[in-house]
């Protein structure tokens, strides 16, 4: 999968959380930047994993923090 189309999966599923568009950006924190609890995690980390057809072992859940973790996450895992 190449980086455009993670790119956009992610942003699909980011807006399918009810995240509004102003706040998604590269460097944005989940939890800082964009206020996602741990209700908003678990729903998004859902939309990931069916979005991307994978599974998130809990080690790598620490790691997913940002839009940017999570595409350099998705880039290692979806190539």
């Amino acid at each position: 999968m190449n980086n455009k189309t993670i790119r956009r999966n992610l942003y699909k599923v980011l807006r399918k959380t009810g995240m509004p568009r102003e706040r998604i950006a590269e460097d944005a924190s989940f939890s800082c930047d964009m206020m996602m609890d741990e209700i908003d995690m678990t729903c998004f980390l859902f939309y990931l994993e069916t979005k991307f057809d994978l599974n998130i072992d809990n080690e790598s859940l620490p790691k997913i923090n940002s839009v940017q973790s999570t595409i350099e996450y998705l880039q290692q895992r979806c190539a």
